[in-house]
C-alpha cells in the first residue's frame, strides 16, 4: 500500500464545487481511491510500464481555471490544422474555458460543458470506462468538467468537433489534470471528433500529470470517426483511457497518435455489442530521448458477425522504450466474428527497446482471428537501396521511417489528421536525439 498523500485529499475534492451529483460522485470515488493501492508492474496490465518508480505525491490537483487567457488562441491554432470544425472546445487542466460553435454545426448537434444541467449525461458518465484501478478512482475524485458531444438519431455532422485539452504548469510543483470527454451518437447518426492533448506552453518541460478519460457510445447503425492526438512536453506523464461501445451495424474508426510526454500510456477498450458492428483501431507513436510509450488494447467481441481491425505502428530511438500489449477476446455467442491485431515496431538506436505482446482469448467456433507483431531495426536492403542512389545515410533512415508511418497516416479517419501526424513525425526525426520529448503541440 502507498504512503499517505499530502496533495490529493478529501478536502481538495470538496473544494472543486459543481452540482450536487458531481460532488457526491467525487466523494464516493475518493473513498475508493483512499482504499486502493497504486498499480505495480506485478500486474499483467502494467507489465514493462516502469510504474513502480512513479511518485504520485510529486503532483497536486489543478485549481479551477480562471478564464481562457491565451488558451483559446492556442487552441484555435491547433484546430486550424484540421480545417473547418463544427465546434471547438478548450479545457485547461481539465476545466472547460471556451466553447465555440462553428457555422457548419447542425442544430441537432449538442456540445455541452455543463453536465450539471443534464441528468442524462450525469447518468451516462463512467458507464463505458468504469474506474479499474487507483488512477481511475483518482480521476473520478478530481473530475472538474465533462465535455459532452451528442448527435441524436439520424443526425449527420459533416465537420468534426475539435476538443483541445491543454495542460498548464502552475507554481508550486507538478500539476495534475483530469479531462473527460463523453461522445454519444444516436441510431444512424454520423459524426467526427478530434481530441488533442497538449502542453499549454511550449518548451516548459515542467512536471505534469494528465489522466484523461474518453467514452465513445456508437449506437446501432451509427458511424463515428475519432482521433486522439497527444503532444505533451517532456516533463509530462499521461495515463489515458479510451473506451468505446459499438452497436448493431455500427462503425468506429479510431486513430491515436502518441508523440510527447515522458511517460505516455493509453488503454483502449472497444466493446462490440451488436451484430455486424465494426471497429478500426489505428495508432502511431514515436519515442526519442528517454520517452516511454505504453499501449494496452482490448478488442472485445460480444456479438456475432462483428469485426475489429487493429494496426499499431511505432518507432523508438535514443534510449526510448515502447510497450504494446493487446488482447482479442471472442465471447461465447460471437459466432462469425473476425478480429485482426497487428503491431509493428522500428528500433532506431542500440539503446532503444520495444516490447510487443499480442494475445487471443477465443470462446466460440466459426471465427477468424489473427495477431502479428514485429520488432526490429530498419531493413538494411531499404537503406542500401537509397544510399546507392546518392542519399546520405541519415536522410535515408529518415525517409524510411517516414514511409513506415505514411501508409498509416493515409488511413486516418478525419481530414487533416494524417498530414498533422506526418508533419509532427518529420519534425521529430529532424531533431532526433536533440531533445527528450516534444513541445510543438
Amino acid at each position: 500500500m502507498r504512503t499517505t498523500l499530502s496533495t490529493f485529499t478529501a478536502d481538495a475534492t470538496r473544494g472543486l464545487g459543481g452540482p450536487d451529483w458531481l460532488a457526491r460522485r467525487r466523494s464516493e470515488a475518493w473513498e475508493r481511491f483512499s482504499a486502493a493501492a497504486l498499480p505495480t508492474e506485478d500486474e499483467e496490465v502494467w507489465r514493462y510500464s516502469g510504474i513502480n518508480g512513479f511518485d504520485l505525491d510529486a503532483y497536486r490537483p489543478a485549481p479551477p481555471a480562471d478564464g481562457p487567457g491565451d488558451a483559446l488562441a492556442r487552441a484555435r491554432r491547433v484546430a486550424a490544422a484540421f480545417g473547418p470544425a463544427a465546434a471547438l472546445v478548450v479545457t485547461v487542466n481539465g476545466s472547460v474555458v471556451a466553447l465555440e460553435r462553428g457555422p457548419s454545426a447542425p442544430d441537432e448537434l449538442t456540445v455541452s460543458a455543463a453536465p450539471g444541467a443534464a441528468a442524462e449525461v450525469a447518468g451516462a458518465l463512467g458507464a463505458l470506462a468504469p474506474a479499474r484501478d487507483a488512477f481511475g478512482h483518482l480521476h473520478d475524485a478530481f473530475l472538474a468538467d465533462v465535455v459532452a458531444v451528442e448527435a441524436p438519431r439520424k443526425a449527420v455532422v459533416a465537420d468534426p468537433v475539435v476538443v483541445v485539452h491543454l495542460v498548464e504548469p502552475r507554481p508550486g510543483g507538478g500539476v495534475a489534470a483530469f479531462p473527460h470527454t463523453l461522445v454519444r451518437l444516436g441510431t444512424s447518426a454520423e459524426a467526427g471528433v478530434i481530441e488533442v492533448l497538449a502542453s499549454a506552453v511550449d518548451g516548459e518541460a515542467a512536471p505534469a500529470l494528465a489522466l484523461p478519460v474518453t467514452e465513445l457510445e456508437v449506437s446501432d447503425d451509427a458511424h463515428l470517426r475519432y482521433a486522439n492526438l497527444q503532444t505533451l512536453d517532456a516533463g509530462a506523464t499521461a495515463i489515458a483511457v479510451q473506451a468505446s461501445r459499438v452497436g448493431q451495424g455500427a462503425g468506429l474508426r479510431s486513430f491515436t497518435a502518441g508523440l510527447g510526454g515522458r511517460y505516455a500510456r493509453v488503454r483502449t477498450d472497444s466493446d462490440l455489442v451488436g451484430t455486424g458492428g465494426h471497429t478500426s483501431l489505428l495508432a502511431a507513436y514515436l519515442g526519442t530521448g528517454s520517452q516511454r510509450h505504453d499501449f494496452r488494447t482490448l478488442q472485445d467481441h460480444h456479438a456475432g458477425r462483428t469485426e475489429s481491425e487493429l494496426l499499431f505502428k511505432g518507432a523508438v530511438a535514443d534510449t526510448a522504450r515502447s510497450v504494446y500489449s493487446g488482447l482479442i477476446r471472442i465471447r461465447h455467442g460471437a459466432r462469425g466474428a473476425n478480429a485482426f491485431q497487428t503491431n509493428h515496431n522500428l528500433v532506431l538506436s542500440e539503446g532503444a527497446h520495444a516490447d510487443s505482446v499480442p494475445n487471443l482469448d477465443i470462446d466460440e467456433n466459426d471465427v477468424r482471428c489473427s495477431h502479428a507483431s514485429t520488432v526490429g531495426p530498419i531493413d538494411e536492403e531499404q537503406r542500401y537501396y537509397l544510399e546507392t542512389r546518392g542519399i546520405e545515410p541519415e536522410v535515408a533512415e529518415r525517409l524510411i521511417v517516414l514511409g513506415f508511418f505514411a501508409d498509416l497516416a493515409g488511413r486516418a479517419p478525419l481530414a487533416g489528421v494524417g498530414a498533422w501526424v506526418e508533419d509532427k513525425v518529420r519534425r521529430r526525426l529532424g531533431a532526433l536525439g536533440a531533445q527528450d520529448g516534444t513541445g510543438d503541440g
